[in-house]
């Protein structure tokens, strides 16, 4: 279970890992972070960056180091990882990394109400997902297999997502076969009610099993 942090926004987590290589402004910050593509890694907003590097200051995990001055720009404060921001930086990977939490997609949200959509719509919707799918995952496995200067190490976040797009693709090609080869089971009974507007019994039995006691 995920622990209650005194900084839980996971810009958190970037902020930490930046500034653990050197001292920095907010703004250096976001530039190496976009840099990275650590918005494609995480949900990150980035007009809460000073808050957030604030309540890290607060706490304790970030401080000030000093300032710096770019030309005529005004003067940007310099925060640097401190101790405790380190064991923070430490304890968040190691909790990500080992401890398994479940995460819902909204494609995941989208089946478990497919039934509002015809076999018909929703086949021809997985169609079109899977080819924008297979064009994303053609660009993102050139991109990959250009970087040959950069160590895997700091790669295997763009592998995994990479692996689970594949996964994800290899099975909404399984359930349109399924659709379009008439082997999805109760797929007369889904092809009935959107035809009649009427609710198969077998289907009504099933959504009452679901429905709590009074």
């Amino acid at each position: 279970m995920a622990k209650r942090r005194k900084v839980s926004n996971l810009l958190g987590l970037a902020v930490l890992s930046t500034v653990s290589a050197k001292p920095m402004h907010p703004y250096e910050m976001a530039s190496l972070m976009r840099a990275r593509g650590k918005d494609r890694d995480m949900d990150i907003k980035w007009g809460s960056l000073y808050t957030v590097v604030g309540n890290l200051e607060k706490h304790g995990f970030l401080a000030v180091e000093g300032s710096a001055r770019d030309g005529a720009r005004p003067e940007r404060t310099v925060y640097g990882i401190t101790d405790a921001g380190r064991d923070e930086l430490a304890d968040w990977v190691r909790e990500l990394v080992g401890v398994p939490e479940r995460e819902r997609p909204r494609f995941e949200a989208g089946l478990s109400v497919l039934g509002a959509l015809g076999p018909d719509e929703v086949a021809a919707l997985l169609r079109g997902r899977l080819d924008a799918m297979e064009r994303e995952i053609a660009a993102d496995r050139a991109a990959l297999e250009a970087e040959t200067e950069v160590p895997r190490l700091f790669l295997l976040e763009a592998e995994y997502d990479l692996a689970m797009r594949r996964a994800e693709f290899a099975w909404v090609r399984g359930l349109l076969a399924e659709i379009e080869d008439g082997t999805l089971p109760h797929l007369d009974l889904w092809r009935s009610f959107h035809a009649t507007g009427e609710m198969p019994p077998e289907i009504a039995e099933l959504a009452e099993r679901g429905a709590p006691e009074d």
